[in-house]
């Protein structure tokens, strides 16, 4: 997919020179962007990884499924796990109202696997009549964004809005809709007739409606590092290699290769005019050979071995868990022989909680910029006017760590020894083992029950005065 935008009519100078560098940024990060895809989709051919040594040319065709790109970063957006976001009083409802009207609990969840595929994702805001504030995210494969080390944030970026509608339609597909993001205002580009047509929105933010979601960021690469980098790749196209190898020597090792020494001619010749059939029959009957007089002799060559495979596929996968921080489990490496205790299997998920808690600590800081001016266009006021309600509002985790109810219920229960109203807060629920849902039910319920108490003592005290 391209963008050229030819006469765009309506925009500034500065603007047009913004929008040329946002296209060039675009275009050049796509093939990488599309090499990335196609290793967390499992669409690595042999024919991509093939070093013309052990695999002849004609078996290029055989298909390898590998999910080690895909797990590599599921893995790691599974621990990531956004609960919404924590305030007081008026602007936790608004909020709340905002996340609900946005679904941002589940889009965060799409939007942090492009974040790791890719080393970054875009999220864009736009004032909304319904919900107040629009909040929509974006992958580099739509969207590109100028760093500013000055300003350290996004100096203007550039998204996509109308979205390919069909997967068939994604080599000649063009976009129609193109958001322009600078500090003044929103500019809609719009195809039409041959040219794009700018209609601007001025804002009151005083920056981009655009924020990034960073993974692994450095000072030189400010829009982060995807997880999917080339080193990981290589391990990837090693076990397809090495999948390769072990399916056609097995196949060489089903049907071995046998020898007859000493036929005659016609022996020879029904042989070879169905080896097949030789092959499986369970008789194999022949005649001295009346020109030599030697018997036929018979011989198998000594058949191969699966185990290096075995082996160098056991290695590839221990240097691919080092790599990505998953546990060696979970690149499909089982030791029946010797089980892992769950103690070390926790332990050897400690890297990639560490990881989690890194991502989360960095989306959380960019949903707070996010969830601010989410807030100040709803109320249509710049930030430096919000409140100090609205400043406060944060974004919450689950603990990446995943533990389990028992421990966390255990926890819980503690606390609520030392601090008696901690047992009456949803987040002593929560750790007990209740989803919000059953929270919801469990409040309603006692809301319930206490109501019919007290309308029971109104009513015995309205008998006993009646009695008296």
């Amino acid at each position: 997919m391209t963008l050229n935008f030819g006469m765009v009519k309506g925009l500034s100078g500065i603007e047009r020179r913004q929008l040329q560098e946002l296209t060039s940024v675009f275009e050049y990060h796509q093939s990488k962007n599309a090499i990335k895809d196609k290793y967390y989709e499992g669409h690595v051919t042999l024919n991509d990884v093939n070093l013309g040594i052990a695999l002849p040319n004609g078996l290029r065709k055989i298909e390898v499924g590998c999910n080690w790109g895909q797990k590599a970063v599921d893995a790691l957006a599974s621990r990531s796990m956004f609960d919404g976001f924590v305030g007081s009083g008026k602007a936790a409802q608004n909020v709340a109202e905002l996340v609900a009207g946005n679904r941002l609990l589940a889009e965060y969840g799409k939007a942090c696997r492009d974040e790791l595929k890719y080393g970054c994702v875009f999220a864009t805001l736009s004032a909304d009549n319904a919900l107040g504030c629009r909040i929509r995210f974006h992958s580099p494969a739509a969207a590109s964004a100028l760093w500013s080390g000055e300003k350290g944030r996004i100096d203007c970026g550039l998204a996509i809005i109308d979205t390919v509608p069909d997967e068939k339609y994604k080599g000649t597909w063009r976009p129609h809709i193109v958001n322009l993001y600078t500090d003044e205002a929103v500019i809609v580009l719009t195809a039409q007739n041959g040219y794009w047509l700018a209609e601007r929105h001025p804002h009151k933010m005083g920056r981009p409606l655009m924020e990034p979601l960073i993974w692994n960021a450095t000072t030189g690469k400010p829009f982060g590092r995807s997880r999917l980098k080339r080193a990981v790749r290589a391990l990837i196209d090693d076990y397809v290699r090495i999948v390769a190898n072990a399916t056609i020597a097995l196949e060489f090792d089903t049907t071995p290769q046998k020898y007859l020494l000493g036929l005659t001619d016609d022996q020879y010749d029904a042989i070879v005019s169905d080896k097949f059939k030789q092959y499986v029959g369970s008789l194999l009957a022949s005649t001295t050979n009346p020109e030599t007089g030697e018997n036929p002799e018979f011989g198998q060559l000594a058949q191969g071995s699966l185990q290096p495979h075995v082996d160098k596929m056991r290695m590839t996968a221990t240097q691919f868990s080092a790599a990505t921080g998953l546990t060696i489990t979970d690149v499909g490496i089982v030791n029946d022989a010797n089980p892992t205790s769950s103690d070390a299997i926790l332990a050897q998920s400690q890297t990639l909680v560490l990881m989690a808690q890194q991502l989360n600590a960095g989306n959380g800081e960019a949903l707070k910029t996010i969830i601010q001016m989410a807030q100040a266009i709803a109320r249509k006021v710049p930030m430096a006017e919000l409140t100090a309600e609205e400043r406060g509002v944060m974004a919450h985790f689950k603990n990446p760590a995943m533990p389990s109810v028992a421990v966390t219920a255990d926890a819980a229960i503690k606390i609520a020894s030392s601090r008696p109203e901690f047992a009456s807060t949803d987040i002593f629920l929560e750790m007990v083992g209740f989803d919000q849902a059953d929270i919801q039910r469990i409040k309603t319920q006692e809301q319930r029950v206490r109501g019919q108490k007290l309308l029971a003592e109104v009513e015995n005290e309205n008998n006993g005065e009646n009695l008296g």
